[in-house]
């Protein structure tokens, strides 16, 4: 019989939640089976008080989410190569079931082309998911699993030898649709996305626009994203679909000016490294109910 495939969790925090912090590190504690290995990063501010047997780096500034976690994953070696899997989770969730991990476990044991599980995010006092939160179009029923084309970057599992495959998250992105472009490369290197509706993080309900850098990130990201992934032909069709979709949500005056900023910082500064999906990894996402066009 092959061992249990090892489990590590990254978490990072700015250092301001600390009792969050601690249920969290409870709640991952607490997992069924093997001992969870964890790492918290302190993304530019010192980590709060852990428990014994927790790892910590603290970070001399704030590299941004995707930085934060990229720090995570090295922790565990290159890659992440010490673990079979890795955990991501915000720092103010809680896990809502202590076989979460051995759910992983026995997920990506029986599926051998499963590369990223997406967890359900629910309030703690609701029960509720938000419809933002459900990683594919038809969102109108959390309760439902299935394969999707992206994933939640605060509660998510991730097989590391996808991680040795493609790559770590865009650290340039700093905040926003750095899980997409993860979930795009992996998709096109074969690897498979599911959203499951019985792992559960609990998370309080919020809205993403709290964020100051919000309106702007997620449009410099989204057109970042595009000429990152996309095939050429694709690029403006994805790209004019969006700015449709923004300006029939009717945002703010302020919200708009940032937006259109950022989207215009997407098209004049350098994106990283261009690697456009296969036509077939298109027709993959437009199967599984998502083309990338919207």
């Amino acid at each position: 019989m092959s061992p249990a495939p090892k489990v590590g969790a990254v978490i990072i925090t700015m250092g301001n939640r600390p009792a969050e912090l601690r249920a969290l590190l409870d709640s991952v504690a607490g997992q069924d089976g093997d001992p969870v290995q964890v790492v918290v990063v302190g993304n530019g501010s010192p980590v709060p008080e852990v428990p014994a047997g927790v790892r910590t780096v603290e970070l001399p500034e704030n590299l941004g989410i995707p930085g934060g976690r990229n720090t995570g994953i090295e922790a565990f070696g290159p890659g992440g190569r010490d673990v079979d899997i890795l955990l991501f989770l915000d720092d103010d969730g809680l896990l809502a079931r202590p076989d979460t991990a051995e759910l992983c476990r026995e997920a990506f044991t029986a599926d051998p082309a499963l590369g990223i599980i997406s967890f359900r995010i629910a309030d703690p006092e609701t029960g509720a998911t938000q419809r933002r939160h459900v990683p594919r179009l038809r969102a109108s029923d959390p309760m439902r699993s299935s394969r999707v084309t992206t994933f939640l970057g605060g509660a998510n599992a991730v097989r590391t030898a996808v991680l040795a495959e493609v790559g770590g998250l865009p650290d340039a992105f700093f905040y926003a649709h750095e899980e997409t472009d993860l979930a795009w490369r992996a998709l096109d290197a074969g690897w498979m996305i599911d959203y499951r509706s019985d792992m559960v993080l609990y998370h309080p309900a919020t809205a993403p626009s709290r964020h100051a850098v919000y309106h702007r990130m997620v449009a410099r990201n989204r057109v970042w994203l595009a000429r990152r992934n996309l095939p050429a032909l694709l690029v403006p069709v994805y790209l004019g679909v969006w700015v449709l979709l923004t300006l029939l949500r009717r945002p703010s005056r302020a919200a708009l000016k940032a937006w259109f900023g950022g989207f215009r910082e997407g098209l004049t500064t350098p994106c990283g490294s261009r690697r456009p999906m296969k036509w077939r990894t298109v027709w993959r996402l437009t199967r599984l109910g998502r083309p990338p066009v919207i």
